[in-house]
């Protein structure tokens, strides 16, 4: 008597994995480069000076700021020209901001994509994460340029050996903006009206944060407060390492990359599990 075959397919979604979405991305990267590509020329087309916009805007900002925040309202800098005080600290906030609000929109404004091919899904965050930093690069030798025109000309400027660390502090400061974008994404998804809450907060973030003044300005509560900022120390151990003004807090340092941390592993659990049905929410 022959026994009969019975089979049965069970088929369910794996469970999260960090290290596996990893892996995944790492495989994809020829396509991160392609969106990275992208976001580059979409967003500098149909311009008249096109890619001249990566310099003009941070410069022209910079040049605001110095008129408004150094010669009306009168806030110093710690001895340093102001134009190059705004100038790194416009660059490091515009890497941070750019990432945090482009991300924090990641699944609405890609929904369509998202719904028609399949590819990890972390590869748009990640692309939009390195635009900023090629936009930061390109604005560091504008920076450059000033930066060698001050000293010419006598101007008491410290640089110091902490300067050859400045690649590793954007990485963490664009981690961190994408830890808390991607957590904002995941959110926006079944509550659209965070999206719009996104600009408001990254503005007060940056009043918070010491981008248009040094961290000797504050003190007592205020000086207290900004510290807890994770925003703060990568800011000033840049301006240390180039003009060798304020100090390092370690305390706040580490709380930065630990904060850093937390938001990214968040981030990917969450995103990890909204990925499976957003596009039926959104």
């Amino acid at each position: 008597m022959e026994r009969e075959l019975k089979f049965e397919n069970i088929i369910k979604s794996d469970s999260y994995s960090i290290s596996e979405e990893i892996r995944k991305l790492l495989k994809y990267i020829d396509l991160i480069l392609l969106f990275t590509k992208r976001n580059i020329i979409l967003r500098y087309k149909q311009t008249i000076i096109g890619p001249c916009w990566i310099i003009l805007t941070p410069f022209i900002t910079s040049i605001v700021y110095a008129v408004i925040f150094g010669g009306v309202a009168g806030i110093g800098t710690d001895g340093v020209p102001q134009l190059l005080f705004y100038m790194i600290s416009n660059s490091v906030w515009t890497v941070f901001s750019s990432i945090l609000t482009e991300t924090s929109n990641t699944f609405v404004n890609n929904v369509a994509l998202y719904g028609k091919v399949y590819f990890p899904r972390l590869c748009l965050p990640i692309s939009t994460m390195l635009t900023s930093f090629i936009n930061f690069a390109i604005n560091i030798f504008l920076f450059a340029g000033v930066y060698v025109y001050y000293l010419i000309k006598g101007t008491n400027l410290a640089p110091n050996w902490q300067i050859i660390i400045m690649p590793i502090i954007i990485i963490e400061v664009g981690l961190m903006a994408l830890g808390v974008g991607i957590i904002i994404s995941s959110l926006t998804t079944r509550y659209r009206d965070l999206a719009i809450v996104v600009t408001f907060g990254v503005q007060l973030w940056m009043y918070l944060s010491p981008v248009v003044y040094p961290v000797s300005m504050t003190t007592g509560f205020a000086k207290r407060f900004i510290m807890i900022n994770p925003m703060t120390m990568p800011m000033e151990i840049i301006r240390y390492s180039m003009f060798g003004i304020g100090s390092i807090n370690y305390i706040s340092a580490i709380w930065s990359v630990a904060f850093t941390v937390i938001v990214i592993i968040i981030g990917l659990k969450l995103f990890g599990k909204i990925e499976k049905t957003f596009v039926d929410t959104v």
